[in-house]
């Protein structure tokens, strides 16, 4: 792709789409330094991970919650987006449905310690609950819609109910080194398919 011809009389655009990217550079810093760190680790590391200066954080998130939150939405954005891209790319529905819960997995277990932080304000837990399940149920139901009608799964399995078992699936696998969340999604995943006659 070459966008380097768009510029020309579109400065407004193109300065929203640089301001967009380094609002995602600045997220996706705050994410990793977040899960290495935990949530209160400092301001100064993820400006230096993402390669800007302080009050650029603070202009965009002038508070630590709002730059939590603004992580949150930002990895359950990512998640959103990658299901209609898996189901693209992937040789079926299925995998395309196991790679996107591994995804998921790996969300809910590095992010555990952001809903625990959040739980304190349950107002801004509640919206960013509603949030996760507006943008991930719809996707969720879309690759279980799509691998059923490959034949692939049964037909009536409810999106609500397998993100919620996943969910319970992962529960405390962040503090238990002998224990393997993915391991058990991947065999729930598994035991989708419809048998073969």
């Amino acid at each position: 792709m070459n966008d380097s011809d768009e510029g020309a009389g579109q400065a407004a655009p193109s300065r929203r789409k640089d301001a967009r990217r380094n609002q995602k550079t600045l997220l996706d810093a705050a994410a990793e330094v977040f899960v290495t760190s935990g949530v209160d680790a400092p301001v100064r590391d993820i400006a230096a991970k993402a390669g800007v200066g302080l009050g650029t954080i603070y202009r965009h998130f002038p508070t630590r919650a709002d730059l939590i939150i603004g992580v949150y939405r930002h990895q359950v954005d990512a998640c959103a987006d990658a299901g209609p891209a898996l189901l693209a790319t992937s040789p079926s529905p299925h995998s395309a449905l196991g790679h996107w819960i591994n995804l998921f997995v790996d969300f809910l277990v590095t992010k555990h310690g952001l809903a625990a932080v959040l739980q304190a304000d349950n107002t801004g837990f509640e919206a960013l609950h509603a949030y996760f399940l507006d943008r991930l149920l719809p996707v969720c139901t879309e690759m279980l819609e799509a691998a059923a009608v490959a034949g692939e799964i049964r037909p009536d399995t409810d999106a609500y109910q397998l993100m919620r078992g996943v969910g319970n699936l992962c529960i405390g696998a962040e503090s238990d080194p002998r224990y393997d969340a993915r391991c058990m999604a991947e065999l729930l995943v598994a035991g989708l398919r419809r048998p073969h006659h």
